[in-house]
């Protein structure tokens, strides 16, 4: 790796036996991808006071040639992620995917799919006009009003299904065209 790791924790002490952990699954990437440029790793506890059964989520941003990728593990509905060292190997494990699927792309060994993908509606702010949806490999997408067809952004809702074009935006991946899928369908 060119730059030297960030390793951050939000709403929780800093742990060695954490930062160790997150070091040697950012080792194992770099084994899998060697053309990691940078990394940053956010551990985050949830905002409430210390209590049984907070779930932890888990965010990694990879710097790779031509882009970042980001793996975001941030489940409230994931129990499992109660441990903060099984949140951090789901994060890891879909940073992995990113990357592999990163690989194929640049050696150009990617299938072209007719099928857009599809995705729900994770979280709107309908008075600033975006939201974020939700991949099933567990990436956030954002979108603006603007990218869905037909003028629906005020039909949409969380937990919308959506089919959606991505694309790289300044800030990461974003989805230039937001379909809904069902009731809410633009013709």
């Amino acid at each position: 790796m060119e730059l030297e790791p960030q390793i951050k924790f939000r709403n929780l002490n800093p742990s060695p036996a954490i930062e160790e952990n997150v070091r040697q699954h950012l080792a194992k990437l770099e084994r899998f991808h060697k053309h990691i440029i940078g990394c940053r790793v956010t551990v985050e506890a949830p905002h409430k006071h210390q209590h049984k059964g907070q779930i932890y989520q888990v965010k990694i941003d990879l710097t790779v040639p031509g882009g970042e990728l980001l793996a975001n593990r941030a489940s409230d509905k994931d129990h499992t992620h109660e441990d903060v060292y099984v949140a951090i190997r789901d994060a890891f494990h879909a940073a992995r995917r990113q990357l592999e699927e990163y690989s194929h792309k640049r050696r150009g060994d990617v299938k072209s799919h007719d099928a857009q993908p599809v995705g729900r509606v994770a979280r709107l702010f309908a008075d600033d006009e975006y939201g974020f949806i939700e991949t099933p490999e567990a990436r956030e997408i954002y979108f603006h009003a603007h990218s869905v067809l037909g003028n629906a952004f005020s039909k949409i809702a969380v937990g919308d299904l959506v089919e959606f074009v991505e694309e790289m935006g300044d800030k990461g991946p974003q989805a230039s065209t937001v379909k809904t899928i069902g009731k809410h369908s633009a013709e």
